[in-house]
């Protein structure tokens, strides 16, 4: 069976947790179901899926979950980035038999690697699925960045229906160009960042973006008006979401896990804001006050 298109928007699940620290799958298949019902294009797991703090038998069972409950109704890629080819092969494999349409990785975190070591490293990936291959830089929030030359090679070596790529080094924007102007447009860009340059990138030529999930039906809206050259719906729409997601970035990825979830918890899709530990940031009472303000009016925004 031919891999579903990677396009659009595909946001990035979050993962529930029981209050016994478990996966929870009723909440897991709740999340995705509201997803899909909002306009999701698909989706995966990623940084926010908290993928790194996760056992490696909890990364695989997510993997399987996402894709199964997924039910065909959209693209689904996993997160399978690790600290040695090996380990990331194995996640690789392991997302082409659940059934997924493409696997996502970032370079190992505790090795610098050479431009010529992420070349190896992303083919041996690359090498052992028939899958696409996103390359994720999340440089911006965590690990190093992919230079501009080894996404070159990669993209030389294997095409840009094998190669994608999700830059967030920054500055994102200038690197996003750069990218697009090395490969003569050649390259499949996807944006990350929770939305806050989702229209520079926009325009930019990005093929489609991966927010988190608690602001997804906000940034469909901003998505399909962009679509449609209508930047005033886009721009009103979109600054509330920057609003929410400048908060989140003043405290790095445990600032956007701290917020996703809590709009989770506030739209009634997860039964508690449970991270898995430990965390470096809590949002304090006036932080919340303000994501609430922010919150309310993207909610009217999306409404009218």
């Amino acid at each position: 069976m031919m891999s579903r298109r990677l396009q659009g928007v595909l946001p990035i699940v979050h993962t529930p947790f029981t209050d016994d620290d478990r996966i929870d799958r009723a909440t897991l298949k709740r999340e995705i179901d509201w997803a899909y019902s909002v306009g999701a294009d698909g989706l995966g797991t990623g940084m926010v899926s908290e993928i790194l703090r996760l056992t490696f038998d909890e990364r695989i069972e997510l993997t399987q979950l996402i894709a199964e409950y997924s039910a065909d109704r959209g693209a689904v890629f996993a997160a399978v980035g690790a600290e040695s080819g090996k380990q990331a092969m194995a996640y690789s494999v392991a997302a082409e038999k659940a059934g997924c349409d493409a696997v996502m990785a970032v370079p190992p975190q505790t090795t610098r690697l050479s431009a010529a070591g992420m070349v190896d490293y992303f083919s041996q990936i690359a090498d052992s699925i028939s899958l696409p291959v996103i390359v994720q830089d999340a440089s911006g929030y965590v690990g190093q960045p992919i230079p501009v030359s080894a996404c070159v090679s990669l993209l030389e070596r294997y095409g840009n229906e094998k190669i994608v790529f999700k830059p967030e080094a920054s500055p994102i924007g200038p690197n996003l160009s750069a990218l697009r102007d090395a490969t003569a447009g050649q390259a499949k860009i996807f944006e990350g960042s929770g939305g806050i340059l989702l229209i520079d990138s926009y325009r930019r030529g990005i093929s489609g973006t991966m927010p988190g999930m608690d602001l997804l039906d906000g940034i469909i809206k901003v998505w399909k008006a962009l679509q449609s050259a209508d930047d005033a719906t886009a721009y009103r729409v979109y600054f509330p979401i920057c609003g929410i997601v400048a908060l989140q970035l003043q405290a790095g990825l445990d600032g956007f896990l701290a917020v996703e979830k809590y709009l989770l918890h506030k739209r009634g899709l997860f039964p508690s804001t449970r991270r898995r530990q430990p965390n470096s940031w809590d949002m304090d009472p006036e932080t919340a006050l303000e994501v609430d303000r922010l919150f309310a009016i993207l909610m009217q925004e999306i409404a009218d």
